[in-house]
């Protein structure tokens, strides 16, 4: 049976091959723009976002169920915030890591010629819309705005949860690049799995960046890597994201720790990648009325679609089934609105229990499902994390005079984690210089990148270098002058 999106909005072969085509063709003048031109391209998009939010929304909202204030209006707004962000980026230039050393017939090592090293932009990129976010994930999200201002072309290939949202955000975006002078083919959208496939498998396509499930990037991961010509693939997959409380913070300040879990882990219906997964509380915490009580007090919320809410009916029927774990409080689905809501599944087990109940309870449950883990002592405590999958975050709610206990576990989550939380709660992941959203595999396929944050444009870039040049045809970030102003290492010094 043909997938709801293969029968819909299926791009076809020759549609396909012009959009690659225009992608190749625009790769060359892409990469020679300069940094203010790519930048004005950037603010160009994000004012039409801007613009035509009052049609975005509504589509975002009846495509997806999330509600459409403050979530997806939020959300547009952090879309277009990060949009004009890469252009502070761009005008910062630090980005393009120019560096020159000029040549030196004392060099320690022997003499040195002029050598001279920037980033240059990897070529057209294949982008893979997450479900969760229709706009900071999707069409003109993260991926897009950081490939954009690195100089690569997009193809874009829609998400079957949002398509009438995809293709209209995609005309946005199309037009307004080319009515602020980026050149044709600089963006598109695609629809259909095997045509994302095509894409992925096509040499014209340099670079590959995913937001989704272990099982799908995996095997988009094992394309691009197996192709003729290898090419890089950014996948953001899975993370069930740990989060510590130790006996003092319990002490200090129980109940809201019970509260912003129960918050955290049933936001938006508990669709986030960095929803916390596991709550690892002291063996007699006291939190078990307050933790029910919470959880009693969440709506039903529904879920983005079916095949989602299916999928996790199937994980949070495998995790009851393990020995060992209880149900604390059952979630129910509430049927009585257009699409069925799902209350919070709050279950609980031991340290103990937790080590022998195998793979099920180590992976992600992608809903609003969370499972409390005791534990005794700090030594179970380390056991149990020595045995975790990497993920995007790890948390601890503990108290200062606690700075041993806590120092004791930090090597233990720096190894499995690409953000570490002190006192907060992993959902809600700012766009800013210093974000880190990754960590090692199968958090994502690439562990020394980051997804969020300006950071981000550093996988669509690579190093060249240029040896010899005379200054006229040197780039413009590498010559003499630096008239572009460019924060420079110049023979070993900033």
């Amino acid at each position: 049976m043909r997938s709801k999106e293969s029968m819909s909005q299926e791009t076809d072969r020759v549609t396909l091959e012009e959009i690659l085509a225009a992608a190749a063709a625009a790769a060359s003048p892409a990469a020679a723009a300069t940094p203010a031109e790519r930048a004005r391209w950037l603010g160009a998009v994000a004012d039409a976002l801007d613009a035509a939010a009052e049609e975005l929304v509504p589509l975002a909202h009846a495509e997806t169920h999330l509600p459409a204030s403050p979530r997806l209006r939020g959300e547009l707004n952090r879309t277009t915030f990060q949009l004009r962000l890469f252009g502070k980026v761009l005008a910062d230039g630090e980005y393009l890591g120019a560096t020159v050393d000029h040549a030196d017939l004392q060099w320690p090592m022997g003499a040195r010629p002029d050598i001279r090293r920037v980033l240059v932009p990897l070529g057209p990129a294949l982008v893979f819309a997450a479900s969760n976010f229709p706009f900071a994930f999707s069409v003109a999200g993260g991926d897009t705005a950081s490939a954009l201002a690195a100089g690569c072309p997009v193809v874009l290939k829609a998400h079957p949860g949002h398509e009438e949202l995809s293709t209209l955000t995609g005309q946005i975006v199309r037009e307004a690049l080319v009515a602020a002078g980026a050149p044709e083919g600089m963006f598109d959208v695609i629809h259909g799995v095997e045509v994302g496939v095509t894409a992925l498998k096509d040499p014209r396509i340099a670079v590959a960046a995913f937001t989704g499930s272990v099982p799908g990037g995996r095997a988009l991961f094992d394309i691009a890597v197996s192709r003729p010509v290898p090419i890089p693939f950014y996948g953001e997959l899975g993370s069930v994201n740990p989060v510590v409380v130790t006996p003092g913070a319990i002490a200090a300040r129980g109940e809201t720790i019970a509260k912003g879990y129960v918050g955290s882990f049933s936001l938006g219906a508990g669709q986030f990648c960095t929803k916390p997964g596991l709550l690892f509380l002291p063996e007699g915490h006291g939190l078990d009325d307050l933790l029910r009580e919470a959880v009693g007090a969440v709506a039903a919320q529904p879920m983005l679609n079916d095949r989602i809410a299916s999928g996790y009916e199937h994980k949070l029927r495998e995790l009851r089934a393990v020995p060992g774990v209880s149900v604390v409080v059952a979630g129910v689905v509430d049927g009585t609105g257009d699409v069925s809501g799902f209350t919070p599944t709050l279950l609980a087990t031991t340290a103990k229990q937790f080590l022998a109940g195998g793979a099920v309870v180590h992976e992600e449950c992608f809903g609003p499902a969370s499972i409390v883990v005791t534990y005794t002592d700090q030594a179970e405590l380390l056991d149990v994390l020595a045995t975790l999958e990497p993920g995007l975050t790890a948390t601890v709610h503990g108290e200062e005079d606690e700075a041993d206990l806590v120092a004791g576990l930090l090597p233990a989550l720096t190894r499995i984690a690409g953000r570490l939380l002190w006192n907060d709660w992993p959902t809600g992941v700012t766009v800013s210089w210093a974000q880190q959203h990754g960590g090692p595999y199968p958090a994502t396929t690439a562990p020394t990148t980051t997804s969020v944050g300006t950071a981000a444009i550093e996988r669509f870039l690579r190093p060249i270098a240029w040896q010899g040049f005379p200054d006229v045809l040197l780039p413009e970030a590498l010559r003499e002058a630096n008239e572009w102003r460019l924060p420079r290492r110049t023979d070993g010094m900033r």
